[in-house]
């Protein structure tokens, strides 16, 4: 939970500083909060992960662009190009460099078939592209305030996410394979 809170930082205090400021200083607060999660993780001495990694260069380039051009267009594309990133890293690792990354990041905790790994991989990606064009849905089309899209990025895009989690443990559970060598409870072992 405490790595949960931490990783969502820079979101609370962008939607905390456009709350009671604006976009660019939310933009603004939300870059140096990124800047100072990596300075906080590498004065720890803990690895720094490759999402933060990404998140900060995109955050950058993207806040970095709304606040020199003051133009809110390009924060509000951020959470896409995050998003189709995130996709697009999962379908090529896969595709191109025969690397499930799931597997990768979740194999460690659980054991699942080579097929069944290959649609998990497949479900984020999709869910990652799903997620982006929905908050270019929000952003852009006319139907929405920037206060309305302000409060998707930060509660629509995390309910849909923790809806899509809840979902996949529950299709995973049906999928996990056991150690056959485990004794369930209740049971004896026969020597």
């Amino acid at each position: 939970m405490k790595k949960f809170l931490f990783d969502l930082f820079p979101l609370i205090l962008f939607f905390a500083a456009f709350r009671f400021y604006d976009i660019y200083t939310a933009t603004a607060v939300a870059m140096a909060a990124s800047v100072g999660q990596i300075l906080w993780i590498k004065l720890r001495g803990k690895a720094i992960e490759t999402t933060h990694w990404i998140n900060l260069t995109v955050i950058i380039v993207f806040g970095g662009a709304t606040l020199l051009l003051h133009n809110d267009a390009f924060i509000k594309w951020k959470p896409t190009v995050l998003y189709w990133l995130f996709a697009t890293i999962l379908v090529g690792g896969r595709w191109i460099f025969r690397r499930n990354l799931m597997q990768k990041i979740m194999g460690s905790q659980i054991s699942l078939e080579p097929a069944i790994w290959d649609r998990l991989n497949l479900s984020w990606a999709a869910f990652f592209v799903v997620s982006g064009g929905l908050n270019l849905y929000v952003a852009f089309s006319g139907r929405f305030t920037e206060a309305q899209w302000v409060n998707f990025k930060v509660f629509g895009l995390m309910a849909l996410m923790i809806v899509f989690v809840i979902a996949q443990s529950l299709w995973l559970g049906r999928h996990i394979k056991t150690d056959q060598a485990q004794v369930l409870p209740g049971k004896k072992e026969n020597h």
